[in-house]
């Protein structure tokens, strides 16, 4: 059987369960998410035997360490993806709320109200977390979810999503609402971005070779998530004791994750101050730094390149440049910046504003770590992904961005 022709027959699948669950009602979704979360738990073993597999693998092959980082589970990040679904369904259903509604001259009763997509085609890299995320956001918000995780991760991948499986059909959903896509060749990811029609929308999270493969090649269309190339700007009216925390927590808190920061500019009139307390403090954390001239005069730092000013390291490094005045930096993030998350250190008010007009990115952050762009730290539960893009979806995408809307039009015998 040829990869389109499995594909197409779990989207068919997938198309058929979907139209049940849309009409699921809340307490329906809930308790199923509840059995999910206890099902990860109960059968933590099944789990963490298929990742220990996936880590064998990873660490045979020589993969690098913040990629088997993200990888890698453990008990409690097993009970951190079981905490996701609780908390998901803990949030409001946004299936049937109403976006608008009034009542038009002629009398008609017009609303606008959201519905699932229907189907939604997850492509990611190396997580698993991601799968038992997916999966719940999903099934809350109506939808079913095919996914397509990376070969890297398939014996994780195919052990969640049996127990997430067993544990909706036990509850009284139909299975296929939570499906992998069968295959671990890029035949079956290829024929997942062809199948318009019956896959609604497709959502890739991971590097940028894969996002962009998706977004170049598929006839389904995507919410294109992002790359980050994430920048902190410490000012010239920066409180330098907030950018040092800033700066630090931003790079190292967790470096695999696309809200570390990854570049750093300075301004001018105050890197004499700041530049020795951050080159230090980084270094003692072990952070690479891969400077211009100004950084480069202390020792250890790396010569920078173009390259360095567009990398999402996702590791110990870090890119950074003195600039000399807040226009330049502006310039530098319009140039390199994936629009993902950027912020100011400063304590001037004119220029906090400026940067927040001027920057284009899904976030942008004032006197913040670039760590806060996330679902969960925005209370929106557990996202599936953080857009980049401008239509739809924007930043991190909780339960309302994974609907569409439709509208509802209520007359009495009404004819134009």
């Amino acid at each position: 059987m040829t990869a389109e022709v499995e594909v197409r027959e779990v989207a068919q699948r997938a198309r058929v369960a979907s139209r049940s669950l849309a009409l699921a009602t809340r307490s329906q979704k809930d308790a199923t998410l509840h059995a999910m979360a206890d099902a990860l738990l109960a059968r933590a073993d099944e789990i963490l035997a298929g990742n220990a597999e996936d880590v064998a693998r990873a660490e045979a092959d020589g993969t690098p360490p913040n990629i088997i980082d993200r990888l890698r589970l453990t008990t409690e990040r097993l009970e951190g993806m079981a905490q996701g679904l609780r908390e998901v369904a803990g949030l409001a259903d946004p299936v049937g709320e109403v976006v608008r509604g009034s009542v038009l001259a002629n009398g008609l009763e017009l609303r606008q109200v959201r519905v699932p997509f229907g189907v939604v085609g997850m492509i990611y890299e190396a997580r698993p977390n991601v799968t038992a995320d997916a999966a719940g956001i999903c099934l809350k918000s109506g939808n079913a979810v095919l996914l397509r995780g990376s070969s890297s991760a398939r014996s994780s991948n195919a052990a969640i999503v049996a127990v997430l499986r067993d544990a909706v059909s036990a509850s009284g959903l139909e299975a296929d609402v939570v499906q992998l896509v069968p295959g671990d060749t890029h035949d079956s990811v290829k024929a997942l971005m062809r199948a318009r029609g019956q896959v609604d929308v497709l959502i890739p999270r991971g590097g940028a070779g894969l996002i962009q493969s998706v977004v170049n090649e598929s006839t389904v269309p995507v919410i294109e998530t992002g790359v980050g190339n994430c920048h902190v700007y410490v000012d010239r009216a920066a409180d330098l004791d907030k950018a040092l925390a800033i700066v630090l927590n931003a790079k190292t808190h967790r470096t695999s994750v696309c809200n570390a920061a990854e570049s750093l500019l300075v301004h001018a009139d105050v890197a004499g101050e700041f530049l020795p307390r951050v080159v230090a403090a980084l270094q003692e954390a072990d952070v690479t730094i891969h400077g211009d001239a100004a950084f480069g005069a202390l020792d250890g730092v790396v010569a920078a390149t173009d390259e360095d000013w567009a990398t999402e390291y996702l590791s110990l490094d870090i890119a950074a440049r003195v600039v000399p005045d807040l226009d330049r930096a502006l310039e530098h993030i319009r140039t390199w910046s994936s629009g993902h998350s950027d912020a100011i250190v400063t304590e001037d008010l004119a220029a906090s504003r400026r940067f927040v007009a001027e920057v284009d990115s899904a976030a942008v952050l004032v006197n913040a770590s670039t760590r806060f762009t996330d679902g969960g730290e925005f209370g929106f539960g557990a996202e599936i992904g953080i857009s980049t893009q401008k239509l739809h979806a924007r930043g991190p995408m909780g339960l309302p961005e994974m609907t569409s809307t439709k509208y509802v039009v209520i007359g009495d015998g009404h004819v134009r």
